[in-house]
Order: C-alpha cells, then structure tokens, then sequence
C-alpha cells in the first residue's frame, strides 16, 4: 500500500510540474501577470520576466480550435513574415517623433531668444536717446544714494548701449 502511495504521489508530482512552467509579464498598465500561456505580440520582449524553460521568444496562446491551429501553422512555414519589419516600422516612427520633437524645441529656444533680442534691442535704443538728450542722468548707488553720471561714465554707457544696439539690433 505504501509503494502504491508513493507511486500516486510521485505521478501527481510530476503531473504538477507543468504548473510551475509559469510565465510573468508587465502589460501595458503596469499590472504583473501570472500565466501558463505566453503573452501575445503586443508584449514587448523587455517586459517578460520569467518564461518557462524551453519556451520561444513571444509565444503566442494556443487557441481552442486544432484544425485552425494547423492551418496557422503551415501558412506561417510556407510564407515566413520577418517580425523584425514591424520593429524597425515603430522604430523609424520613434526616431522621426523624436527628431520632430527635437526640432520644435530648437524653434522654441531661438524664438526665445529672438524675442530677448528685441527686447534689448528696444530698450537700447530708449537709453541711448535718453543719453544722446544731454539731460543729466542720475542712478542709485549700492548704498540707495542717488549720484549723477560725469562725462566719462556717459561716453562709456553710450558706448556700451551702442554695442548692444549693433549685436542685438539685426
């Protein structure tokens, strides 16, 4: 009785075997999933984690019926179809977005500094007509003191506005 114990017990052992071939994966919400089939193409090889010993890249579940299975089977012997084509489709589209995305951001950026441009451009120009009046100009010193600019720090306020006017004002 015993020995007809061990043998039912080692043949449901070795029955249950296959439930450990288990395969996990992230689908696309980030959900791990736990199957004994493998995931569809949709799946991307870097999210499987744990596939069964032996298994193929990408396994696709078998369906329910046989004769289908056949069918699939020997129209994918007679006309094999490159998986690498549909890869290399997504990853021209990505590099194409990416570059696109690249470009946009360089038009931001000049726009942006076209705009700071003008801006310094105008505000140049208002400064240099303001020293060009000959009124007298005062500024505030670091200790809030208010003190007039002499001939020599004129000339060299309108030299650097001058400077500005011809980098900026293109």
């Amino acid at each position: 009785m015993k020995l007809l114990n061990t043998l039912i017990g080692a043949l449901l052992i070795s029955l249950s075997a296959g439930a450990f071939a288990q395969w996990q994966w992230i689908d696309k919400d980030g959900r791990k999933i736990f199957s004994d089939r493998g995931p569809g193409p949709e799946i991307p090889e870097k999210s499987i984690l744990k596939r069964p010993a032996g298994s193929k890249l990408n396994s696709i579940p078998p369906s329910s019926n046989a004769a289908s299975d056949a069918d699939t089977s020997a129209s994918t012997a007679a006309a094999p179809t490159p998986k690498d084509a549909g890869v290399d489709k997504n990853l021209e589209a990505k590099k194409k977005q990416a570059e696109a995305a690249e470009a946009a951001k360089n038009k931001a950026e000049d726009e942006r500094i076209a705009r700071a441009k003008a801006e310094n451009c105008r505000l140049a120009k208002q400064s240099k007509t303001t020293f060009d009046s000959g009124v007298r100009v005062s500024r505030t010193n670091a200790s809030g003191e208010r003190e007039f600019l002499d001939d020599a720090a004129r000339a060299a306020e309108v030299q650097r506005l001058q400077g500005i006017i011809s980098s900026d004002c293109k």
